[in-house]
C-alpha cells in the first residue's frame, strides 16, 4: 500500500482534522505549521477571527490523536522567505522553541520539510534524530541537486515539474536507495506545470495575513494560472500540468516512499485522500487539485471517466516538449466536458 501524507487544516469536512484522516489507514503522515509561524502557505490561523491560543488547543487535541494512531507528525518549516532572520540566532532559538512546545505536548514531530538550508542544518544540530525532509517548494529536479543536499537532507520531494515521466522517477528513486534516503511526491497540486511565477506567487500567499490588509493594486491577479484559464482557448494546459491521476498513482509504489496529498487549503480533504487510497475518483477532475479550478472552469468540467486508455503510458514518458508531442491537447476536448 503506498504512504500518503495529509496537509492538516483546523476542521475538514465539518469535523476535526484528525477525525478525518485517521478514516483513511494510508494517511501515515499528517504535515503541519505551528500556529503563527511562516510556511509556504498562509499562517494557520491568520484570519482575525480565530484565537491563537484555540487554534493551538486544536492542533494538541489533533496531533495528540494522530499520534496515538501512530501517524507520523511532520512540521513545515518551509517558508520561502525568512527575511532578514533567515540565518539568524533569533530563528534558531524560534525553531527551537517550536519543537520544545510540541515536546511538551508530547508530539515531538518524526519529521520536519523545510526549504531552508539554513532550518536544516539547524534541525541537524539540535534534533539529529528528526527526518529532514526537502520541501517541493525546491524545485529539486536533478541528481546534481540531490547530492547537494545530502549532508543536511534525509529525503527529498522530487520537483513537480518531472514526476510524470516514470523513467526519471526512477532514475531519482535508484540513487535515494543508494544514499539511504527517501523519495517523495507530490500527487494533486493544480499548478502549473514550469510555473514561473510559483517563487512570486508562494511567497504572496505567505504573507496573505498583511497583504489583505495592505491597499493593493486593483486589477491584478497574483495566479498566472487563474489569468490563462480566463480564455477557454488556454483550458488545455490543465492537461500538460503536474497532478497524477489517482488511477495512476499505483505505478509509483515501490518507487517512493511518500506520496503527499495537498490538502490544507482544500475544501473537502477527506474526499482527496479517498480517492487517491482507493486509486479511483468518478466526477470533476478539477475538484480533486490544490488549488481547484472548478468556478474558473465552469459550465466545463474534466470528466475523470473519460481519459483514454493510453493516458498513463503516454504521459508517462513525457519528456516536456509539448510543441513536439501534442498529446495532451488532442485529449483535452475528450475529457474536457460541459455540464
Amino acid at each position: 500500500m503506498i504512504a500518503f501524507a495529509a496537509g492538516y487544516q483546523h476542521f475538514a469536512d465539518g469535523a476535526p482534522f484528525a477525525e478525518v484522516a485517521l478514516r483513511h489507514p494510508s494517511v501515515k503522515e499528517v504535515y503541519f505549521p505551528w500556529v503563527g509561524e511562516p510556511s509556504g502557505r498562509p499562517k494557520l490561523g491568520f484570519e482575525e477571527e480565530n484565537d491563537p491560543d484555540e487554534l493551538a488547543a486544536a492542533l494538541k487535541r489533533d496531533l495528540l490523536r494522530l499520534r496515538g494512531a501512530g501517524v507520523k507528525l511532520d512540521l513545515l518549516l518551509n517558508s520561502n522567505c525568512y527575511g532578514a532572520e533567515a540565518m539568524s540566532v533569533a530563528l534558531e532559538k524560534r525553531i527551537a522553541s517550536i519543537l520544545e512546545a510540541l515536546d511538551s505536548w508530547g508530539c515531538r514531530p518524526e519529521i520536519c520539510t523545510t526549504a531552508s538550508p539554513f532550518v536544516a542544518r539547524t534541525l541537524k544540530a539540535i534534533t539529529p534524530e528528526i527526518e529532514v525532509r526537502a520541501s517541493v517548494n525546491m524545485r529539486l529536479t536533478t541528481l546534481r541537486a540531490f547530492a547537494y543536499l545530502a549532508p543536511l537532507f534525509d529525503s527529498y520531494y522530487l520537483g513537480r515539474d518531472v514526476q510524470r515521466n516514470l523513467k526519471t522517477v526512477e532514475r531519482f528513486s535508484g540513487w535515494c536507495r543508494e544514499n539511504g534516503k527517501k523519495l517523495c511526491i507530490l500527487a494533486n497540486s493544480g499548478c502549473l506545470r514550469h510555473c514561473p511565477w510559483q517563487t512570486y506567487h508562494d511567497n504572496l500567499i505567505a504573507h496573505s495575513d498583511e497583504a489583505m490588509k495592505t491597499a493593493n493594486v486593483k486589477g491584478w491577479n497574483p495566479h498566472l494560472c487563474w489569468t490563462l484559464y480566463r480564455e477557454k482557448k488556454n483550458f488545455p494546459e490543465i492537461m500538460k500540468s503536474t497532478w497524477i491521476r489517482p488511477e495512476d498513482i499505483r505505478h509509483y509504489e515501490g518507487l517512493v516512499d511518500v506520496v503527499k496529498l495537498a490538502t490544507r487549503q482544500h475544501a473537502n480533504p477527506g474526499m482527496v485522500m479517498s480517492a487517491y487510497e482507493r486509486g479511483e475518483f468518478e466526477g470533476n477532475l478539477l475538484d480533486l487539485f490544490e488549488p481547484g479550478f472548478s468556478p474558473a472552469f465552469f459550465p466545463q468540467f474534466v470528466d475523470n471517466a473519460a481519459f483514454p486508455p493510453d493516458w498513463f503510458e503516454r504521459t508517462s514518458t513525457c519528456d516536456g516538449e509539448c510543441a513536439q508531442c501534442g498529446y495532451c491537447d488532442k485529449v483535452a476536448p475528450q475529457v474536457i466536458k460541459c455540464f
